[in-house]
């Protein structure tokens, strides 16, 4: 009876070992996303692939990359999500190239050279008014309205060396506007240290305005902080995608392009939107029919070339912090 039960057990004990094995897909995900936004992510991932656990440690872009380049001679990030186009740019020698499946639902300028790195979702720099800080003061129009001497000290923006998508909207101001609007802007900005000190200082009434991300503003207005609007300045919106890329020679690489599969999806770009009011790359979805945000095509958007941000990353900081030591 003994010897009729071997067969039984050995396929028992071979079935569970490679249980364990599919249990075991592990992914280490460095991310700059608020928790929010990172759990709505893992959540799909969950429902797509069952096996994988993704392992999360958050910082600041700039400090993640840091710590990629610090551990690049022995990785302990599989993958990063996300970074601003410009800065991850500079740091090309640390990602490891790869070819999605879904990347051709991606257009090109959303997509890193050499498929290093690709775009998730954009994001839209928008002007955050809180209303009831104005104290009469009409609201802003145009990002050269808050170069009038009568807006200094009454916006803030986020140093462009803490944040990629402060980045983009710095470059984006001296593309428009040269170096006299930056140094303008400068002079009248309170510089904070991140994108949240932005956004929540505005929400909390510390600052009237700040030059902030359109979802962060759009994460107020739909709890219900009806002080809150968002303004799409007339003579333009910068975009600023946010990509994702895997690390090189990460020891996880398999199921760090799996988590990449995902987060490029239709289902993770639509509940990503849906849940944390991030604009999709995707241009199968229609953003209007699953938000109140409008259609990009009802925007106005000044155009930059986001490779030739992600190249002239070290210049513009270096731009940025003489106009800032010169308002000073």
């Amino acid at each position: 009876m003994k010897l009729k039960l071997l067969p039984q057990v050995a396929a028992t004990v071979i079935f569970s070992v490679a249980a364990t094995w599919a249990q075991a897909q592990t992914v280490v995900l460095y991310s700059s996303n608020n928790t929010e936004t990172i759990e709505a992510a893992v959540n799909v991932a969950k429902k797509k692939a069952p096996a994988l656990n993704v392992q999360q440690v958050t910082g600041g872009t700039g400090t993640l990359m840091k710590r990629i380049q610090a551990e690049s001679k022995n990785p302990r990030g599989d993958i990063l999500w996300s970074g601003g186009f410009g800065t991850l740019g500079a740091y090309k020698e640390y990602m490891e190239p790869y070819k999605s499946p879904d990347l051709a639902a991606i257009p090109e300028e959303f997509r890193g050279p050499d498929n290093l790195w690709v775009g998730t979702n954009v994001h839209l720099m928008v002007l955050m008014v809180n209303e009831k800080q104005l104290k009469g003061q009409p609201a802003p129009k145009t990002w050269s309205d808050l170069m009038k001497p009568e807006w200094k000290g009454k916006f803030a923006i986020t140093d462009p060396s803490k944040s990629g998508t402060a980045y983009m909207l710095v470059y984006g101001l001296l593309k428009q506007f040269g170096r006299e609007g930056l140094e303008k802007i400068a002079a009248n900005a309170v510089v904070t240290a991140s994108s949240g000190a932005t956004y929540k200082g505005t929400a909390m009434g510390e600052y009237p305005v700040g030059l902030t991300l359109e979802y962060a503003a759009q994460e107020y207005v739909a709890g219900g902080q009806k002080e809150i609007k968002l303004v799409y300045p007339s003579e333009g919106s910068y975009l600023a995608p946010e990509g994702m890329f895997i690390v090189k020679d990460a020891k996880n690489a398999e199921a760090a392009r799996t988590f990449y599969n995902i987060l490029l999806s239709k289902e993770m770009q639509q509940e990503l939107l849906v849940k944390a009011f991030r604009r999709p790359t995707r241009t199968d979805i229609l953003v209007s029919k699953l938000t109140s945000l409008p259609d990009m095509k009802s925007i106005k958007v000044f155009p930059l070339d986001q490779a030739a941000a992600a190249e002239e990353y070290e210049q513009l900081i270096s731009l940025w912090t003489l106009a800032v030591a010169k308002a000073r």
